[in-house]
């Protein structure tokens, strides 16, 4: 009842939600659906929308045929108006001075440092159990921050991005609509958003970038609007995200970015119908998508264009010619004169490779399909994509056309276009570079595809060391993974030596990001989602099986290989010709097909190995009837034993069809939100192990107890993290490597580490902390690089604390080491209840050492004179007392060796050098019991821990 009565209070208070009297609607005859046109709230407001509908929409609807088609004209038209509307509302929404008013609210409320930049900020309502609490939802470049006061009740909620496990968006009974934040193991959820699926993706980007930033900087490509995270907007976030969808859904070059988008029709020829869709423009592209549900798509790279006419000024339309006597009209296109300029500023730039289709006939059926479907659909670049192109791909790509279409599809045509003469430099740059890479290279050679007549010669192993190799050299970063040789040589069966390089590229960087580095990210990632995907699809085997990690590890070669390591290669091509169109998607709702197709087996199963068998078995006996490989390599054919021979066989091809009518209707889109979901939680699960591993480690070192380590790990890191958020150059954040040690993945410099340690030691008003802080560090960082891990942080802790204190911390040798050594004794106690009672025990310790060392020199050279107005070691004794004590401390007169205090005119005082062993420090501090008192208090360790974690994220770095 609360959270209908708030979202009912929001709705009276809203004016945008109020549904307005007059309304114009459009209907298709013999439809029971009605499409609002526009709407006002006055009677004249709503004629001169009709006013102008009969000036700019009647006109044209005449030249249409069919009603759907008005329906389509029409929407698509709307729509356009709607969208050009918004932007120019999100521009009156940018109010400068409404939000530097938020962002000092947000300095003021949260208390963060002055370098971190507030992005955005809306209104919302926070759930504590049942209860929403309305306030801000502040977005900043490193943290998620929640603010609401409200009669009396205060709630503050800040959580960093680098900290959040799971981000969603979900419904429920209470909630119809929320985002849903799952961090430091806490639910968090926030709903009666006015723009939710706005706010969900920047949170979505927010979360993303510093994952990527902090945590998988191998892969992490710097944008130029992302590349300072003091300079992170709202716009360049959202503007990131545009091109990455853009990208991904035309495959373009990573150096692709939208530009400009038209909504317009397109004619199709092979259907005789304008469909409504959207032109994008790139600085080397024109791609056209249909917003329909036919999912047409067509790619024309600029270098193919050779002219742009515009035949019909009425129309609005525009006719693109391309190479090989093709044109494409575009109708409709609002502003199709500048769009016509932009073009012809672009086209011709670069010149066009031409692609040569081998003359070979294998397999002359499904060669004429796809000859039939270029003369109606396009060859080539510009090629229009639709259903019946994935129905030809289904079937299997013929061998002739394999490689021309798979370059196409990954869009490593375009790389390849753009970089002439790129492989070849790099294969001159590699040739005779000896790294671990080319040794682990030269390592799996013989182990790729070694049945395979083309890599049982010193021809196909030596293409495919150049190509693995000239990749290790192009991106050291991922250098050589296992699972590459694989996915290469099959490449190489199909593709010319160049084009399997340029393949690899769009595999290993586009369309499985993360996949082939050391902590193979990108396919834990795939994995997670696949799990997803079978709790919602395959239900009967989730409530048999419960933990459905055992997919996980099973179908990590699925992902890794594209299937290409567990099924026969004449089967396999197939579903790479899938992957290559469709992406992870076709992997995904294959493997849903391959355990839907096993259900059975896989139920019945009494534990793992007897399922891992069930699916191998089936693996063996998946064929291509229609493959024209001999039978001497086609691997199936070897398998043919008595219990394979009772397995019924299954064709791939059939296989294939089956995944795509059951599990096809998936999009895209939504694949790729599930990743990014999903990267979230393999991410922190990752780090959850890490501080695993080190708390291990670090335990047996320390007398911290479980729970404390535990608190101490996240403080130190999160001090590792203050150091990154608000620049790109921190020494920490380039040292930061995964494939490190455990240990040695967080580190702190030392400024980093007095902060942090000024919070956990007791010491904190001690007025030389700095100088004991820096001895401290000196100490642990042996390698001198600056830099101090979690295991040293804890013993330098555990040491320095009163109650452990080890006085070797501060043992030297020389006269002003050791005044230095008694002036660090007496700024500990500054403070102290036992002060006074503490300074006079340094003093007589100091006194006592210093007789010590006066008798012993006295001892070895008898017969020396003293000449000096003031020994030695009084000089040593009155400069160890703090300001002011030298003549207060009763030691300094009656404890004292007596000495002349004469000194003959012309005299040069004598230099003398002594020394101190630690054992004498140590039994002399030792004969002070109010010292030994001091040193043996014990210290609450959890209140200081508790202090930390308040003050931690308001200690200012002045880095």
């Amino acid at each position: 009842m609360i959270s209908l009565l708030v979202g009912t209070l929001d709705t009276m208070l809203d004016s945008t939600s109020k549904v307005a009297p007059f309304r114009i609607l459009h209907q298709t005859p013999d439809s029971q659906v009605y499409w609002s046109i526009a709407c006002g709230g006055t009677k004249e407001e709503i004629s001169q929308h009709w006013e102008w509908l009969e000036k700019n929409i009647m006109r044209t609807l005449s030249v249409f045929d069919s009603s759907d088609d008005i329906t389509s004209f029409v929407q698509g038209k709307i729509r356009g108006l709607i969208a050009e509307e918004g932007k120019v509302s999100c521009v009156q929404e940018d109010d400068p001075e409404k939000f530097r008013e938020a962002l000092l609210r947000f300095e003021k409320w949260f208390d963060l440092p002055q370098k971190e930049k507030l992005v955005t900020y809306y209104s919302c309502s926070y759930w504590r159990g049942r209860v929403p609490c309305q306030g801000w939802l502040y977005l900043s470049t490193n943290f998620l921050s929640f603010y609401s006061y409200l009669l009396g009740s205060e709630v503050k909620l800040v959580i960093s991005w680098n900290e959040i496990w799971r981000l969603e968006k979900t419904s429920n009974v209470i909630l119809t609509e929320s985002i849903h934040v799952l961090a430091n193991g806490e639910d968090h959820f926030f709903s009666m958003f006015l723009h939710l699926n706005e706010t969900f993706l920047i949170m979505e980007q927010l979360a993303d970038y510093s994952i990527k930033r902090l945590f998988d900087k191998e892969t992490f490509q710097e944008e130029p609007s992302l590349s300072d995270p003091l300079q992170i907007t709202k716009r360049g976030l959202e503007t990131h995200a545009r091109n990455e969808q853009f990208r991904a859904f035309f495959r373009l070059p990573k150096e692709e970015n939208l530009l400009e988008v038209y909504e317009s029709f397109l004619w199709v020829p092979f259907s005789h119908f304008n469909t409504l869709g959207k032109i994008c423009l790139s600085e080397s592209y024109l791609c056209f998508a249909s917003q329909d549900g036919s999912q047409c798509h067509v790619i024309i790279p600029m270098r193919e264009v050779i002219g742009v006419e515009k035949p019909d000024r009425s129309s609005r339309a525009l006719i693109v010619c391309v190479r090989g006597k093709r044109a494409l009209r575009f109708s409709e296109v609002r502003d199709f004169e500048r769009l016509a300029n932009a073009i012809r500023r672009r086209c011709g730039m670069t010149a066009s490779p031409q692609h040569s289709a081998s003359t070979e006939l294998k397999e002359k059926m499904k060669e004429q399909s796809w000859n039939i479907h270029f003369s109606e659909y396009g060859r080539g670049t510009s090629m229009f994509c639709t259903k019946k192109t994935r129905d030809l791909i289904v079937r299997g790509i013929p061998e002739a056309l394999r490689g021309e279409l798979w370059m196409l599809f990954s869009g490593a045509v375009n790389d390849m276009a753009t970089n002439p003469g790129y492989y070849s430099e790099l294969v001159d740059q590699s040739l005779g570079t000896s790294t671990l890479a080319t040794d682990e290279i030269e390592r799996d050679l013989h182990r790729s595809l070694p049945e395979h007549p083309a890599f049982q010669s010193d021809t196909g192993i030596s293409a495919l060391r150049r190509v693995l190799t000239a990749y290790a050299y192009r991106n050291p970063k991922i250098g050589y993974c296992q699972a590459m040789n694989i996915l290469t040589s099959v490449l190489l069966l199909y593709a010319k030596e160049e084009e399997a390089f340029w393949l690899l590229v769009a595999v290993c960087e586009r369309m499985l990001p993360d996949y082939f580095n050391r902590r193979i990210i990108g396919a834990l990632v795939d994995q997670a989602v696949f799990e997803e995907l079978i709790r919602m699809h395959l239900t009967q085997l989730t409530e048999h099986m419960t933990d459905l990690t055992f997919f996980s590890s099973v179908s990590l070669s699925w992902f890794l290989t594209l299937f290409i390591s567990v099924l026969p290669i004449e089967s396999a091509v197939n579903v790479v010709d899938c992957f290559f169109y469709d992406g992870i998607k076709a992997i995904l709702q294959l493997g849903l097909a391959v355990l839907d197709y096993n259900m059975e087996g896989l139920i019945s199963s009494h534990d793992d190995a007897e399922a891992v068998t069930i699916l191998n078995k089936f693996f063996d006996n998946v064929t291509n009837k229609d493959s024209p490989l001999p039978q001497t390599v086609q691997q199936n054919s070897v398998g043919n034993n008595d219990k394979a021979s009772s397995i019924s066989k299954v064709d791939v091809s059939d296989l294939i069809k089956e995944a795509y009518e059951k599990y096809g209707d998936m999009k895209s889109e939504e694949v790729e939100s599930m990743r990014k979901r999903n990267k979230l939680y393999v991410i922190q699960t990752l780090e959850d192990t890490t501080k695993q591993n080190v708390l291990r480690v670090v335990s047996q070192e320390v007398k911290f107890s479980a729970s404390q380590l535990d608190e101490l790990y996240i403080l130190f890191k999160r001090q590792h993290f203050l150091s990154c958020y608000w620049t790109m150059n921190s020494p920490v954040l380039l040292h930061h490597d995964p494939s490190l040690a455990y240990l040695e993945q967080y580190q702190l410099g030392f400024h980093q580490f007095s902060l942090l340690f000024s919070l956990l030691e007791p010491w904190s008003l001690c007025s030389g902390k700095d100088t004991l802080f820096l001895w401290a560090f000196r100490l642990l960082d042996e390698n001198q690089d600056g830099l101090v891990n979690f295991k040293e942080f804890c013993c330098a802790l555990g040491k320095v604390t009163p109650s452990s204190f080890n006085p070797s911390l501060l043992f030297f040798v020389c006269q002003a080491q050791f005044i230095q050594f008694s002036k660090t004794l007496y700024n500990l106690f500054h403070s102290d209840p036992e002060e006074e009672s503490l300074y006079r025990a340094v003093a007589r310790v100091t006194s006592l050492l210093l007789r010590m060392e006066e008798v012993g020199r006295r001892l070895q050279e008898p017969t020396s004179p003293q000449k000096s107005s003031t020994s030695p070691i009084q000089a040593a004794l009155e400069g160890a007392l703090p300001d002011g004590e030298a003549s207060s401390t009763p030691e300094s007169s009656s404890d004292t060796p007596s000495t002349p205090i004469t000194q003959e005119a012309g005299s040069i005082p004598q230099e003398v050098e002594w020394s101190f062993a630690f054992e004498q420090i140590l039994a002399s501090l030792l004969n002070e019991p109010v010292l030994v008192r001091f040193f043996e208090r014990p210290v609450d360790i959890q209140a200081r821990l508790d202090h930390a974690k308040c003050a931690q994220l308001k200690a200012k770095t002045n880095e």
